[in-house]
């Protein structure tokens, strides 16, 4: 069994002139464990707690919320309101280094540049950004990509970050049914089958950030995702732009797209 930890990073509005949203891309990132590794995983993400607290002070149960850490310090809890913005930025490069030193953990990025036109509102955003992100985790788990323990009676199971569940629900159960696909041939060719979604089952379960650590790790993931794309001034003046292919490039899944160097799946 799979388990995919869920976070987004941007907004699904779409921006001038047919909307009011400052963000040009809606960005998911999705961690991925087997579940016999997931103690482990754990594990590993709690020593990094019990090093940061160490070094910086930080309490076990405060959030690591990554966009507050760089721009809204005063929503903070305290022990991190009271380190230095170049401290705070510190702990994320950290953080980061700790996933990418994890090795069965894997990311799958997704990201809508809503500049495209491709949708004409924000429910057509957040539907395709999802839709994408359950298929390339069904595709990889039946094509046995992710690194760790492989089986083929292997399924999956999601779990976002606090989010709209009802319509994540819908979604999948709308992709069990009924799944169309846009396949293209070496020549260029197109053709559409009707493939359900298979192997990722139960409802997505949503979790509560500050009670995992796992729904913090992949809130960093998908925070460094969209910096990449889309960086704020002060992450671009001091290199963050750069973390998510400097920093998570040994756990991202470029399996998930073909035509990415980086596997990031492309709206």
């Amino acid at each position: 069994m799979f388990f995919m930890y869920v976070d987004e990073s941007g907004d699904s509005g779409l921006p001038p002139p047919r909307g009011l949203s400052p963000t040009r891309y809606f960005c998911l990132s999705g961690l991925v464990v087997h579940e016999l590794e997931w103690a482990n995983t754990l594990a590993e993400l709690q020593r990094f707690r019990h090093w940061i607290k160490s070094r910086y002070g930080i309490y076990l149960d405060d959030e690591l919320h990554a966009a507050d850490m760089v721009g809204k310090p005063s929503r903070l809890p305290a022990s991190l309101g009271l380190l230095r913005k170049h401290e705070r930025l510190a702990i994320l490069r950290h953080h980061a280094d700790r996933i990418a030193s994890l090795p069965h953990l894997s990311l799958i990025n997704v990201c809508v540049d809503k500049s495209s036109g491709l949708d004409v509102d924000s429910r057509g955003v957040f539907r395709r950004a999802w839709y994408a992100l359950f298929q390339r985790f069904e595709n990889t788990i039946r094509q046995q990509n992710f690194p760790g323990p492989r089986h083929a009676a292997d399924r999956g199971v999601v779990f976002p970050d606090n989010t709209d569940g009802e319509k994540l629900r819908q979604f999948l159960d709308d992709m069990r049914m009924r799944n169309l696909l846009t396949l293209t041939n070496r020549d260029g060719l197109r053709t559409k089958i009707d493939e359900p979604i298979k192997l990722l089952i139960e409802d997505p379960v949503c979790r509560d950030s500050q009670s995992s650590y796992f729904i913090q790790a992949v809130d960093l993931a998908a925070y460094l995702f969209k910096q990449s794309l889309q960086p704020s001034t002060y992450m671009k003046e001091h290199g963050g732009n750069a973390y998510f292919r400097t920093r998570l490039e040994p756990v991202l899944c470029r399996h998930a797209s073909r035509t990415d160097p980086l596997g990031v799946v492309r709206l």
